[in-house]
């Protein structure tokens, strides 16, 4: 962890929501979205209306700020902390045939989707709304959306979101691993580590590689493979 501020992240954006008139608050975070192998997952987690930060899991951070043996330990007592949380997924296929921004926004209608508590507000981590597209069709999320940068690192329940959504990602990706050893996702999830890249280099692509990121273009054979300009870096 060393070179990350390590913050603990508050409830101030759920306060202010909750005394605007919103009752049900929820999180939301991506992970995956630079892997080159694995799907992009979103998290949502909906906070108690009573939450305060003396409630809040300990080590409650975002999940980038915590090792994967730290994560795991927390992730039950983050679970329970939550009225209720739900994790989505779209696959590699998704990513290629639609595109990363599509491909998070069905993750996010996934992860909504898996609750038995819609909330009425949602703060997400970045600058984009993950839910929303140009028209929001019937049945889909018509709650206001909150992007806030930072977001995973300075709002409780975007940070539970976050550790939810990785926690279970990187579980998938273990279950994976036994099936692809070459390419050592049980260490490196997908993302593009030494190991990895050069199983890439040695075996190619495998069943759940993203097969339209940029990477595809330097390996031996893959010349003239489709790449979309979206999945450059």
């Amino acid at each position: 962890m060393t070179g990350i501020r390590v913050t603990t992240p508050d409830l101030a954006a759920e306060r202010s929501l909750r005394a605007s008139g919103h009752s049900w608050i929820a999180g939301m975070d991506e992970v995956g979205r630079g892997a080159w192998a694995g799907p992009v997952t979103v998290g949502v987690a909906v906070v108690p209306p009573k939450a305060t930060k003396r409630t809040q899991p300990r080590w409650l951070r975002d999940s980038k700020q915590l090792s994967e043996a730290r994560r795991e330990s927390i992730f039950d007592a983050v679970g329970a902390w939550c009225v209720d949380w739900a994790v989505g997924h779209a696959s590699p296929e998704e990513c290629d045939r639609w595109g990363m921004r599509v491909a998070l926004r069905l993750a996010a209608q996934r992860a909504l989707a898996g609750l038995s508590r819609l909330p009425d507000a949602l703060l997400v981590d970045g600058p984009l709304d993950l839910v929303s597209g140009p028209e929001r069709a019937a049945g889909e999320f018509d709650g206001s959306v909150h992007p806030i940068i930072g977001g995973d690192a300075r709002c409780a329940s975007v940070a539970a979101a976050s550790v939810l959504a990785k926690v279970v990602r990187d579980r998938l990706m273990r279950a994976e691993s036994e099936h692809f050893p070459p390419y050592a996702f049980e260490q490196n999830k997908g993302y593009p580590s030494p190991t990895h890249q050069m199983a890439l280099r040695g075996y190619g692509l495998s069943s759940i590689h993203r097969r339209t990121w940029s990477f595809v273009t330097s390996l031996p054979w893959c010349d003239g493979w489709p790449v979309s300009r979206e999945n450059y870096p």
